[in-house]
């Protein structure tokens, strides 16, 4: 190291990367899951009270499909794909999907923050039900947005399933 380097050191100009998890992904980033690389083009922060969880919308191709995180007692991380299931306005306590029984587990209401694609909704309230099945392999996720409820049916994955990259925001 010359003089003039430690008298007049180059300031590096590369924007530092912060390392992701899956509770900071942003929109922008890559997930690679199952072989595939999804563009993160969505998310959704819901909010009941203190609690809080996370949907981020996955894309690759025409393929969406969303990663739901919360940090319980332990990280849980599911993968979701939105299904046609006709419901009426109100949540039974069970439900039929391709010959499985699933059980309401929980049920509420939630305030929305929206991200990138999702910030339509942007300060919304929503009611939704989380059922489950007998061995807690396959959930489905009900979201009552006013005039329609969606539907979804999603299963745990763990986190070295995934693999996060950084996107240029």
């Amino acid at each position: 190291m010359g003089l003039f380097s430690k008298l007049f050191p180059k300031k590096d100009t590369t924007p530092e990367t912060k390392e992701r998890t899956p509770l900071s992904i942003e929109v922008g980033d890559i997930i690679v899951y199952d072989l595939t690389d999804y563009e993160v083009v969505g998310k959704i922060t819901y909010r009941q009270g203190s609690y809080e969880w996370i949907s981020y919308q996955l894309l690759e191709g025409n393929n969406v499909i969303w990663l739901a995180v919360e940090m319980d007692d332990e990280l849980e991380l599911g993968i979701y794909k939105t299904i046609n299931l006709p419901i009426s306005t109100s949540f039974p306590k069970q439900l039929t999907y391709e010959s499985k029984t699933y059980y309401l587990d929980e049920e509420g209401e939630a305030r929305v923050v929206g991200e990138g694609r999702s910030k339509n909704i942007n300060g919304r309230t929503l009611e939704y039900a989380e059922y489950c099945d007998d061995e807690e392999e396959g959930f489905i996720s009900l979201e009552h947005w006013g005039s329609e409820i969606e539907a979804s049916f999603g299963y745990p994955i763990d986190a070295y399933e995934l693999k996060i990259i950084a996107g240029s925001n």
